[in-house]
């Protein structure tokens, strides 16, 4: 231990036997930021399941902001200050909810650093991302949800489209499902897996959460939809011949492989448009079915429940501007409690 003065080797005394008593391995070699983010790729993040696509984000994140601005400092060396100072300077050339992900990306890894006793404490914890103001998207109303209907009747996606409206899968969802998830008789569908791009290639895989596995209930307009894409699907089977491939796709290419998402959204796009909604997008239908729900009075946890959110906060704070009207709501429901208790 090295030190110009008495006080200086007193404090360094201090700093090591409180890393001891944090469980910090002090035997382990010292290592840069940079070293450690790139060790927590390859050896604990390619290895515990992450998806290829969330690895492929935490690598572009770890090349583009973190190496170059933090990788030099020696991992246990980092403070909370400075990755403040960093998050700050981000502000000039990043969005807010770019910055967050950055952050979390950081968060995580010495989360795990700090688990594996790399460091006494996670210092990203105690810096703070910039807020992120909520833009409350446009909501898609019945009488534009009818005129919509209306414009993509008799389109090859049309069934797509409405099973999206009537259930609020995601993309990849409705894209991934397959015959066998589909139960027209009981009016119930099973979310077990979707559709990404995986190196390149469309390949269908687990959901992200055990909460994104989940029941679907069919209204009548989703079966009449999943009917009409079986009997139009089978119609193209027969044109296929043996150029078909069996892959049990509810939503395929006219050969049965699997669906491209950007020729899903490009035909919509033009549909949309049709219907006089050129604001509206393919996720929008997602966010109508919620709000159509909370509209009328069902749950919160419901909804969470049906989108397969992780967290009720996620849904309510998706959809907070739908609850105001709830709220007022239950206030008239207490106004006529009390009448009736004063009657």
């Amino acid at each position: 231990m090295y030190a110009t003065t008495e006080a200086e080797v007193i404090r360094k005394r201090d700093e090591l036997r409180r890393q001891l008593r944090l469980g910090v391995d002090l035997t382990a070699p010292p290592r840069t930021l940079a070293a450690w983010l790139t060790e927590w790729l390859q050896d604990v993040k390619a290895h515990d399941e992450t998806r290829a696509s969330t690895l492929r984000r935490y690598r572009e994140v770890i090349d583009t902001h973190l190496i170059p601005a933090l990788g030099g400092i020696k991992l246990d060396k980092l403070t909370a200050r400075q990755v403040q100072r960093f998050l700050t300077s981000l502000k000039a050339k990043a969005a807010p909810a770019t910055i967050v992900k950055i952050h979390g990306v950081l968060r995580v890894a010495l989360s795990d650093a700090e688990r594996m006793d790399l460091v006494p404490r996670n210092v990203a914890k105690a810096a703070k991302p910039p807020g992120l103001s909520r833009s409350e998207r446009r909501a898609l109303t019945h009488e534009e949800a009818k005129a919509l209907l209306s414009a993509i009747a008799g389109d090859r996606l049309e069934p797509l489209y409405v099973v999206v409206l009537a259930t609020g899968l995601r993309r990849g969802e409705v894209l991934g499902l397959r015959w066998a998830d589909i139960d027209l008789d009981g009016k119930v569908l099973h979310v077990r897996q979707t559709l990404q791009r995986v190196n390149g290639r469309l390949t269908t895989v687990p959901p992200k959460t055990h909460r994104s596995a989940r029941p679907l209930p069919l209204s009548k307009l989703a079966v009449r939809a999943l009917k009409q894409q079986r009997a139009r699907q089978a119609e193209e089977r027969l044109r296929a011949g043996e150029a078909w491939h069996d892959l049990g796709l509810a939503f395929a290419s006219v050969i049965g492989t699997p669906m491209e998402p950007h020729n899903v959204n490009r035909p919509f796009e033009q549909l949309r448009s049709r219907a006089g909604l050129s604001w509206l997008r393919l996720h929008d239908l997602r966010h109508a079915f919620a709000t159509f729900l909370l509209d009328d009075g069902v749950e919160l946890r419901t909804v969470m429940e049906l989108l397969g959110h992780s967290t009720i906060r996620l849904t309510a704070d998706t959809y907070g501007h739908v609850l105001p009207a709830r709220a007022w709501e239950a206030a008239f429901v207490i106004d006529r409690a009390l009448r009736k208790g004063s009657g």
